[in-house]
């Protein structure tokens, strides 16, 4: 796994619900590119075309609530999203994306970041720095069995790997 992610910030606020991650119109597949082609539409028309390989997602309190889609964070990794930062998750949308493997940091200091500063990650110590703004934050980083597990693409591609030990 990657443990340094690098990218410019994309910025919402409190309580971005699944539905305007992936509206509900589009859940009539599971691919990652046809979801990510409307990754965030409802909140941010610009998201799905002005996203690169890399970028992080930035948010407040509750990201992820309302229904439990697995396809919220399919969109946003199909997207090319690298990370999630947000103060806090909404409970199944955290497991959704452990499950998938897209990288999520829960940090108290979202609201330092504005859109566009490029942010670097590092997983391993959970630091996250504003390269932009000269200033680092914090995150708890995850146990090394999740990272491996994130690392690896998400919860089946880690099993089937304990499964061939």
């Amino acid at each position: 796994m990657e443990t340094t992610l690098k990218g410019k910030a994309w910025v919402y606020g409190d309580n971005v619900d699944t539905d305007v991650i992936i509206p509900a119109r589009y859940l009539v597949t599971s691919d990652e590119r046809s979801l990510a082609a409307h990754c965030m539409e409802d909140i941010d028309e610009t998201y799905a075309k002005g996203v690169s390989k890399g970028d992080v997602i930035t948010a407040g309190n509750n990201f992820g609530c309302g229904s439990s889609r697995e396809h919220a964070p399919i969109a946003i990794k199909g997207s090319g999203a690298s990370c999630v930062i947000a103060k806090s998750f909404a409970r199944i949308f955290y497991r959704n994306a452990i499950n998938i493997g897209l990288p999520i940091l829960e940090c108290t200091e979202t609201d330092r970041i504005a859109k566009g500063d490029l942010i670097e990650i590092d997983l391993t110590k959970g630091t996250i720095t504003n390269r932009t703004k000269g200033e680092t934050y914090h995150a708890k980083p995850f146990p090394e069995f999740l990272q491996s597990l994130i690392g690896l693409g998400g919860l089946v591609p880690y099993v089937r790997a304990r499964l061939s030990e």
